[in-house]
C-alpha cells in the first residue's frame, strides 16, 4: 500500500477506533445509570458513536482491500493495532468521571467534525457532516451535566472537580498530530488539529466557569500514544470483552 493510502487508512482507523472504544465504554452503563432517563441517554450516545465508527470502518475496509470487512477491523485486530485516543479507553469510574471524559471529548468531537466535513475526501466529509448533528447533542448533554454537578451540592461539586482534573492529562493528544496526520493535514484531507486547541479551551472554560469548576491546562502531563498503538492496560480488557464472540466463534452468523 502506498504511503498516501496508508496514511488515509491510519486516519480512518483512528476515527473509527476512537468512536468505537468510547461507544463500548458508554455501553457499560446500560442498566446502571443514575436514573432511567440518563441510562437511556448514555445508551443512545453509545449507539451514535458505534454507528459513526461503522461508517469509518467500512471506508477503511474498502481502502485496505484484501477481503476485509468492517467486522474484521473492529473485532479481529490486536491492541497495538488500535489507534483510538487514550481518553476514550479510560474506565467509566463514577458518573462524574464518565461525564468529565465525555465532556472533554464531545467539545473536541464537534470542532473536529465541523472541520472534517470540509475535507477534500468526499466520503469522509459526508460521514462527518452526518455525525455532526449527533455530536452537537452529545456536547450539549455533557456540558449541561458538568454544570449541574459542578453547581450542585458540595459533594457533587467536589467529585466532578476531581474528575475534571483527573482526565485533563489525556486531552492534549487530541491536538498533537502524528506523522501520518501531518501528511493528511498538508493534503487537506483532515483538519489541522493544532488549530482547534484554542477554540476547544475557550469552550471548555466557558462551561467550567458556569459550573464553578477550575482547571489549569498548562499543567497537563500530555499523555499521548494511543494514535500510534501505545495504550493503557484498560484497552486490553475492553477488547477481551468486545471481541470475545467473534474470536471464539469465527465467522459466526446470526
Amino acid at each position: 500500500m502506498e504511503n498516501t493510502e496508508n496514511n488515509q487508512l491510519n486516519y480512518l482507523l483512528h476515527l473509527a477506533d476512537t468512536s468505537m472504544i468510547l461507544g463500548q465504554r458508554l455501553s457499560e452503563w446500560c442498566g446502571k445509570g443514575p436514573v432511567l432517563e440518563q441510562d437511556i441517554a448514555l445508551s443512545n450516545i453509545a449507539l451514535d458513536l458505534l454507528g459513526e465508527a461503522s461508517h469509518y470502518y467500512e471506508l477503511a475496509a474498502n481502502l485496505q482491500g484484501e477481503g476485509k470487512t468492517e467486522d474484521d477491523l473492529a473485532f479481529l485486530r490486536n491492541e497495538r493495532d488500535f489507534k483510538n485516543l487514550l481518553i476514550t479507553e479510560r474506565p467509566n469510574g463514577h458518573f462524574g468521571d464518565t461525564i468529565a471524559r465525555q465532556f472533554y471529548f464531545d467539545i473536541y468531537h464537534v470542532l473536529l467534525l465541523n472541520e472534517l466535513k470540509k475535507s477534500s475526501n468526499s466520503e469522509t466529509a459526508a460521514i462527518a457532516e452526518k455525525s455532526l448533528k449527533e455530536a452537537t447533542y452529545h456536547a450539549k448533554w455533557s456540558s449541561e451535566w458538568v454544570i449541574r454537578l459542578g453547581d450542585g451540592t458540595e459533594e457533587s461539586h467536589d467529585k466532578i472537580q476531581k474528575s475534571i482534573l483527573d482526565f485533563v492529562d489525556y486531552t492534549d493528544e487530541m491536538f498533537i498530530p502524528t506523522n501520518w496526520e501531518k501528511a493528511l493535514i498538508a493534503s487537506g484531507e483532515m483538519p489541522d488539529i493544532t488549530t482547534l486547541k484554542d477554540k476547544w479551551t475557550t469552550r471548555v472554560n466557558q462551561v467550567l466557569e458556569e459550573a464553578t469548576l477550575t482547571v489549569d491546562f498548562s499543567k497537563s502531563r500530555k499523555l499521548i500514544g494511543g494514535k500510534d498503538g501505545k495504550h493503557t492496560e484498560a484497552l486490553g480488557y475492553i477488547l477481551a470483552e468486545m471481541q470475545y464472540m467473534q474470536r471464539t466463534y469465527p465467522n459466526m452468523e446470526w
